[in-house]
C-alpha cells in the first residue's frame, strides 16, 4: 500500500468573506459545521491511521468529527497554520491591490515576495513542508487526514506535484472549503487521485 494522504481545507469560517490568516482565531459558520460533519462520513471509509490538523479553531473544529467518527483523537500541528496576511487581516476580498500585487508576483516567480508583516509562498513551503515530511514517514504506507487552510494546501500541491507551481494560481483555482485532494506516494514522487474535489454529497451542503 503506498502512503496517501486526503489532504483538505477547513468548512466555511464565521466570516467568510475577508482574509483572516493566522491573525484571527475564527471559527466555523453553521454551514462549515455542516460540512465538517458530512465530510467525516466521507473519510471514515478509507480508515486513516490518523487525523492532523492545525491548531487553529476553524480547523480543529473540521477535523474533531472526521476524528470522531474514525475513533481517534485530533493530532494538532501548530506549524499548518494558515498564512500570516499582516496588514491584510480583517479586510475584504476586493480591498486594494495588497494581495493582487502579491499573487502577481509569485506567479511571475518572485516567490519570496511577501509585504511587511506577512509571509511569502517561501516561507510557507519552509513552514509546513517539514511536517509534512516528517508526517508521511511516521505513517509511510498508511492512510493520513490533513486539515489544514486553502493557501497552505496550495503551496503543499504546488512544491510537491510535478508539472505544478505558483505560476498555476489563477489556473487551479481557488481551493474549497472540505474539498479533497488525495495524494499517494508512488515510486517516481507524489501523485495526485484528485485534485480538489467536492464529495456529490456536499455539493448543496
Amino acid at each position: 500500500m503506498p502512503t496517501r494522504v486526503l489532504l483538505l481545507r477547513h468548512g466555511e469560517s464565521a466570516d467568510p468573506n475577508v482574509f483572516h490568516g493566522a491573525e484571527s482565531d475564527i471559527d466555523l459558520s453553521e454551514r462549515g459545521r455542516r460540512q465538517a460533519e458530512l465530510i467525516a462520513r466521507e473519510l471514515v471509509v478509507y480508515q486513516p491511521e490518523a487525523v492532523v490538523s492545525s491548531g487553529m479553531r476553524r480547523a480543529r473544529t473540521t477535523a474533531a468529527p472526521i476524528a470522531r467518527e474514525c475513533g481517534m483523537p485530533v493530532r494538532v500541528e501548530a506549524a499548518l497554520h494558515e498564512r500570516r496576511v499582516g496588514k491584510l487581516a480583517g479586510s475584504a476580498f476586493d480591498h486594494g491591490d495588497v494581495w493582487p500585487e502579491t499573487l502577481r508576483r509569485w506567479m511571475a516567480g518572485e516567490t519570496g515576495y511577501a509585504p511587511e508583516g506577512a509571509e511569502s509562498f517561501n516561507d510557507i513551503r519552509d513552514r509546513v513542508l517539514p511536517v509534512w515530511e516528517r508526517l508521511v514517514a511516521q505513517y509511510a504506507d498508511q492512510t493520513i487526514v490533513i486539515v489544514a487552510h486553502g493557501v497552505v494546501c496550495k503551496v503543499l500541491l504546488f512544491t510537491l506535484l510535478s508539472g505544478y507551481s505558483a505560476a498555476d494560481w489563477k489556473r487551479f483555482g481557488p481551493i474549497r472549503n472540505v474539498a479533497i485532494s488525495e495524494l499517494l506516494r508512488m515510486p517516481t514522487g507524489w501523485e495526485a487521485v484528485r485534485l480538489n474535489e467536492l464529495p456529490s454529497a456536499l455539493q448543496a451542503a
